[in-house]
């Protein structure tokens, strides 16, 4: 097979000192499996002095840009990323992959180039489904805008995301890709004792833990799960539930939460996400919009029960009551998906072990760096 020399441009990665969301992890492994097939993979982001260089065969290139809000500071990004691409274009790159919007400048100044355009979301979609009123929504939907236009291919990580940058962009349907957001499921499934691990948050071994992972903000829906929390407390009075992660809503939520059996950590470290991962007894997606839902795959590959909102890449991939429960975008459904579970742990296992089943089958990244290198091969046999 052809060695291809591929540049991804991503506004944050794994091992850079920029870590945000979602986009890291999806991002870097998927560059990583490429390396790992054999291909030159050279990936520009943030990054300051004393990051590594080159990681599981990707090769890292950083810079540090400046800015007064996000649209110039990726506007800067774009140009110092740019000139780090050109230092090492000879030979020059086969394929160019763009991770959403922030460095649609660059693409603009490379538009010559083979690029794909992957969408992990859109700006709608990350304001929960609502258009935003403020002048960064709109420059930043303008940028999604030029970027699946002048991009050769476009990526997007679920059909319904697909259907949404059609209907808000009007990309053609022959120019979009679904490829899904992969995982190596392994590592999220570890033998440990529940109960120590409820114990180290203060909470009885015996008592059911609801786990909430994700950024605590509109998008997640962390507030529609505080708001169905005391209807599950009616049916079972010792529920406890953790919300690992940060976000603008925070303060707002503990507030909320005043007086209920709710925690929140914060940021987790890797141990401490699959530890909670491992100990809890069912996974809340509670999401008002989502692209495809990382913390699904992550609940699968630990065997995990979901009760997830019938969103997005969510609603896509979860067969009801086979993997998973969906219910509609409220508090008291979400109420009563967990109530419906909650005092039946062979059937929530029942549902983790088939979850498990369909990670190995659908989303394990072999399967899906096959699909993205389908993509760059119908680009370059296109020309640029």
């Amino acid at each position: 097979m052809e060695t291809l020399k591929i540049a991804f441009f991503c506004w944050e990665a794994l091992h850079s000192s920029f870590k945000v969301g979602g986009l890291a992890p999806a991002a870097t492994h998927l560059a990583e499996h490429l390396a790992a097939k054999g291909h030159e993979i050279h990936y520009f982001t943030r990054g300051v002095a004393g990051d590594p260089e080159e990681v599981d065969g990707v090769r890292y290139h950083y810079c540090l840009p400046t800015g007064g809000n996000v649209v110039e500071y990726c506007k800067n990004m774009s140009s110092m990323l740019t000139d780090e691409f050109r230092a090492c274009d000879d030979p020059a790159f086969d394929i160019l992959n763009f991770h959403d919007w922030h460095l649609v400048e660059a693409m603009h100044t490379l538009r010559d180039r083979n690029t794909v355009l992957s969408f992990h979301s859109t700006e709608y979609g990350r304001h929960g489904g609502n258009f935003g009123g403020w002048w960064e929504f709109k420059e930043i939907s303008g940028k999604e805008w030029y970027g699946g236009y002048i991009a050769k291919a476009v990526t997007t990580v679920s059909s319904s995301t697909k259907t949404e940058v059609m209907w808000l962009y009007n990309v053609p349907e022959w120019k979009v890709t679904v490829v899904p957001n992969g995982i190596d499921p392994e590592p999220f499934y570890v033998r440990l004792d529940p109960g120590e691990v409820k114990m180290n948050y203060g909470i009885h071994p015996l008592a059911p833990l609801v786990l909430f992972v994700g950024r605590l903000t509109y998008q997640k829906g962390p507030d529609l799960l505080i708001r169905a929390v005391p209807e599950i407390l009616s049916k079972r009075w010792d529920v406890q539930f953790i919300f690992a992660g940060t976000g603008d809503m925070r303060g707002y939520l503990r507030g909320m939460a005043h007086g209920l059996p709710v925690q929140f950590p914060g940021y987790v470290s890797a141990t401490d996400h699959v530890n909670l991962l491992n100990a809890c007894d069912l996974v809340a997606i509670p999401s008002r919009n989502e692209p495809f839902g990382l913390v699904l795959t992550e609940a699968w590959s630990a065997e995990r029960c979901v009760v997830a909102t019938d969103v997005g890449g969510l609603s896509e991939n979860i067969d009801n009551y086979v993997n998973g429960i969906k219910v509609p975008v409220r508090p008291e459904s979400i109420a009563w998906g967990i109530r419906h579970l909650i005092d039946d742990p062979i059937y929530m296992q029942k549902l983790g072990k088939a979850g498990r089943r369909k990670v190995m089958e659908k989303f394990r990244w072999d399967v899906v760096t096959e699909k993205m290198l389908g993509v760059y091969r119908e680009v370059l046999s296109n020309g640029p």
